[in-house]
Order: structure tokens, then C-alpha cells, then sequence
């Protein structure tokens, strides 16, 4: 039998491990945790040289000191953060997949191409689940409170700027090519799944989106002009848990898809439509993580600069027209000053709606004009343009419970990050924040039922085929989690 030395990084010090080939799965992973210090409970996640998840096992390939594997250990408590379950099945799979590839090697090599298809598949699943590292689950040690101030770095063994490069030669690459129709029929509904794309394919798909709705001859906007706004975009929004680029996919998706299905080309002018659009992409842009309680409480350098009022939501439009002031991300450089003007001054008034401390008084004044709602009276269509937006911002639970669930693990994560934060420099602690009083189904169950359903009941009132396509939905998630939550409390009895 020969014996394998895997070069690895851990905590900043170069190792290496030493084993045969014979060895079992589970030997090599116990070799791998001993080195870690790693208790039972903990997972083990190693990358290679690019960033791509590798399998920990004894087909793990030999490699130098140049092509280290990194290795991380992260914490397995799935109970109280509410692990997809679904994660560990995954790598059996992908264990399974692999040993079959190895034996059917040497049987029928036309049988192989499927099967390492297959394993690939599963690998890039694997990668795409960040919200592993999002979740703060790295072992505990010195530096782990600190470690919790600030976004996670991308997982990734490519420089920021590099893992950047990366995505806009994708992105640029996959451009030219033609989406098929089946994709562009499926971007246009809610049950789209953000979950099956790369980052420069979301970027593809964004594209798609102001190219459908006939963005680019109505408003003389060039490709390349489109390419590098969105381009920018993406690198403003920060490696946080929820507030990231893929929320910001989501977002502008969902009001995409509300577009098609209420009709709205024939109701609102395109001008409007590509403000709404444009404010759905921008709405969360530079997000720090940490929501305007927490700025105005820490006296952050957001909420000084804008006096306590909206610091995120007036930060994340600077941000927006700060990209379009330079000429080559200028998507409305080629219109008139009053073209311009209206769509700055809707843009504002559409993200600065996303506050939800201004929630209520912008559903009241809704619900006032919805039994007399009126297309044509401008102060109508500013406040539907609000709704909308809105709408668009919080509207993960009228997903299919698989897309949306993750969405709740990450958004808790980010919520604890800052309670956390929050204990730690002697702040008041947001209550529903608080990982210590907060579980996954009551922080849903009062968020449905206070904001999310009255909010879409009046939108649906508008727009009846709404109904099915989103209260529906979001009716079912609220049983879901109802249920979740009163088994929890009779578990808790016993």
C-alpha cells in the first residue's frame, strides 16, 4: 500500500498529514481532526488551491507545499441554528458517487462521464451553500467575537479583487449567449430558484431583465453601458449574510416577475417601470449588516452624516448614483434632464420606502387609496411604486418553502451577528435579534402575520391574481411555522 502526504492549511500555519490509501473515510477525517483539534460535533471543510470544496477522504489527491488544501472547522449545532439537514445527506451522496466512479472506472469508461457529471454537481451544490460560514459557525477561539464585527470574506482562495475579475469574464463570456425561453418564462415568476446560480449568471439573468422589458431601446442605454452598472452593483454589495448580492437578485426578481403578472406594462409607463426595477437592484447597496437601530445607536458614520433619518436607505441611494456618476456605468446618460430628474427622484423615494420604520405609514396611506385607486393620479402610482418595492424586499416567503427557508437561516445569522455586536459594546439589545429569546418559527410566525400578510392582502386586493401567486404562499408559510412553533412549546412542556 503507498502512503499519501497532503500538504493543508490551517489557521494561518502550513501542515501536513500522512496516510495510507487503505485508509477508511472515517479515518482520514479523524486524522483530519485531530490535527484541527476538533471536537465530534464539528464539521471539517477543505478547499482546494481555487476555492472548490474537495471531499475529505483517501481519494483526497497528493499535493506540494504550493498546492496546499485549507482546511476549516466549523461548528455542527443544528438545532439552534437551524441547519439545512439536507447538507450531510449531500456528502454521503457525494462519497457514494465517488467511490461508484472509482469502481466503475475500470468496467465501462462511456459509463464514467454521467457519473463524475454528477459528482461535480454535487461539489458545486456543496460550495454554493455559504451560508455555512455565513452562519458564524467557524470553530470558536481567541478571535472569535471580533471575528463576528465585521462580513465574512467570500470562501474563496482568490483575492477580492481577483474572485471579482473572475465573475465579470463569466459574466461578459456567458453574455452573448442566448437565455433560452423556458429560463426567460421562469425568471418571470415567484417561484424562481436564486439557489441554482453563480453569481455571473445572476449578472446574465439581470441583463435579461432590462432587455425584456425593452430598457435599453426606449432609454438609448448601451450593452456595455448596462454590463458595467450591473457589474458594479454586484461589487457594492458586501459578503454579509442576508443583505448580499443574491438578496439583491431576489429582490429585483420578484419585482420583475410582479411586473409580468399584474400587467403593469400597460398600466405604468416604462419609465416608471425601469425606476422600480433600478430600485429594486440598488435598494441594499453597501449594506453593512447591521440595521439603522443598531447606526443610530452606535452613533455610526452613517448616521451622523444623515442625522439619525433612514442612514441605510440614504446611504444605499448615494451609493446607486454614485456608480452612475462615473460615464462608463451611466445608464442614464443618454436622457433628458427632466427623464433624469424623475427617475433620481422616484428611485429616492422608492428605496427610502424599504425602511420599515416608515412601513405603516406607507400601507396606511395605501389602504386609503386602494378602493379608489387610480392609475392616473400621480400620487397613486408613487405609492404603488412604493408597495412594490416593498413588496419585492421582504417577499422571500411567498417562495417555495426551499428557496425561502435558507433565507431565514442567513437573515437570523445576521440578525445574531449584530445582537452579539450589540452585548459586546454595551448597545440595547434588539429583542428580536436576541439569538438568547429568539427561535427560527416565532420570529417568523409574528413577522407573517404583522407585516407580510396585511401588507400582500392589500396588494392582492389591486391585483386579484395575486392571490395565488403570492398570499397563498405566504398563508402556507404562516401554518408552517405556526405548527413549528407550537410543537416546539409542547416539547419544551414535556
Amino acid at each position: 500500500m503507498t502512503t499519501k502526504i497532503i500538504h493543508f492549511m490551517l489557521n494561518g500555519r502550513l501542515q501536513q498529514a500522512e496516510f495510507r490509501d487503505d485508509c477508511s473515510t472515517a479515518e482520514v477525517k479523524d486524522l483530519f481532526r485531530a490535527a484541527a483539534e476538533a471536537e465530534p460535533h464539528h464539521i471539517l471543510k477543505m478547499y482546494n488551491i481555487n476555492g472548490s470544496v474537495v471531499n475529505i477522504s483517501p481519494r483526497l489527491d497528493t499535493n506540494s507545499v504550493d498546492s496546499y488544501y485549507r482546511l476549516e472547522v466549523v461548528a455542527s449545532d443544528l438545532k439552534s441554528v437551524g441547519m439545512p439537514t439536507e447538507l450531510d445527506s449531500m456528502e454521503h451522496r457525494l462519497q457514494r458517487l465517488e467511490n461508484k466512479v472509482s469502481e466503475e472506472a475500470v468496467k465501462s469508461p462511456d459509463a464514467i462521464a454521467d457519473l463524475k457529471s454528477q459528482v461535480e454537481s454535487f461539489k458545486r451544490k456543496l460550495e454554493s451553500v455559504e451560508h455555512l460560514s455565513w452562519m458564524g459557525l467557524f470553530k470558536e477561539d481567541s478571535d472569535h467575537q471580533l471575528s463576528t464585527l465585521s462580513p465574512k470574506p467570500k470562501t474563496s482562495g482568490l483575492s477580492l479583487q481577483e474572485d471579482r475579475q473572475q465573475v465579470r469574464r463569466k459574466f461578459l463570456n456567458m453574455s452573448s449567449l442566448q437565455v433560452t425561453e423556458e429560463v426567460r418564462e421562469h425568471l418571470k415568476t415567484p417561484i424562481f430558484d436564486n439557489w441554482q446560480w453563480e453569481e455571473a449568471e445572476m449578472l446574465v439573468l439581470l441583463q435579461v431583465m432590462f432587455t425584456d422589458l425593452d430598457f435599453l431601446t426606449a432609454f438609448h442605454i448601451e450593452l456595455d453601458v448596462l454590463q458595467n452598472f450591473l457589474f458594479e452593483v454586484f461589487c457594492h454589495y458586501n459578503n454579509i449574510p442576508f443583505h448580499n448580492f443574491r438578496h439583491c437578485f431576489c429582490v429585483t426578481q420578484m419585482m420583475y416577475g410582479l411586473i409580468w403578472l399584474t400587467e403593469l406594462r400597460s398600466k405604468l409607463s416604462r419609465i416608471d417601470l425601469l425606476i422600480m426595477l433600478t430600485s429594486a437592484l440598488c435598494h441594499d447597496l453597501d449594506h453593512p449588516g447591521y440595521n439603522n437601530v443598531y447606526q443610530i445607536n452606535a452613533q455610526t458614520d452613517l448616521a451622523l452624516r444623515y442625522n439619525d433619518i433612514s442612514p441605510l436607505e440614504n446611504h444605499h441611494c448615494a451609493v446607486a448614483f454614485g456608480i452612475m456618476s462615473k460615464p462608463e456605468c451611466n445608464i442614464l446618460k443618454n436622457l433628458t434632464c427632466e427623464q433624469y430628474k424623475h427617475i433620481r427622484g422616484g428611485m429616492i423615494k422608492c428605496i427610502l420606502a424599504t425602511d420599515m420604520a416608515r412601513h405603516n405609514e406607507i400601507l396606511n396611506k395605501f389602504k386609503t387609496m386602494q378602493p379608489v385607486f387610480d392609475f392616473t393620479n400621480k400620487d397613486h402610482k408613487e405609492v404603488l411604486m412604493k408597495i412594490m418595492v416593498k413588496v419585492s424586499d421582504i417577499s422571500n416567503e411567498a417562495r417555495p418553502m426551499a428557496v425561502a427557508e435558507p433565507w431565514l437561516d442567513c437573515l437570523l445569522q445576521e440578525f445574531f451577528n449584530q445582537s452579539d455586536t450589540e452585548k459586546l459594546k454595551g448597545l440595547p439589545v434588539t429583542p428580536f435579534m436576541d439569538r438568547d429569546k429568539v427561535s427560527k418559527p416565532s420570529s417568523q410566525t409574528n413577522f407573517i402575520r404583522f407585516v407580510l400578510l396585511p401588507l400582500f392582502t392589500e396588494l392582492t386586493k389591486l391585483f386579484p391574481c395575486l392571490e395565488e401567486h403570492i398570499l397563498e404562499p405566504v398563508r402556507r408559510a404562516l401554518d408552517y411555522y405556526s405548527d413549528l412553533e407550537r410543537a416546539g412549546k409542547e416539547e419544551t412542556k414535556e
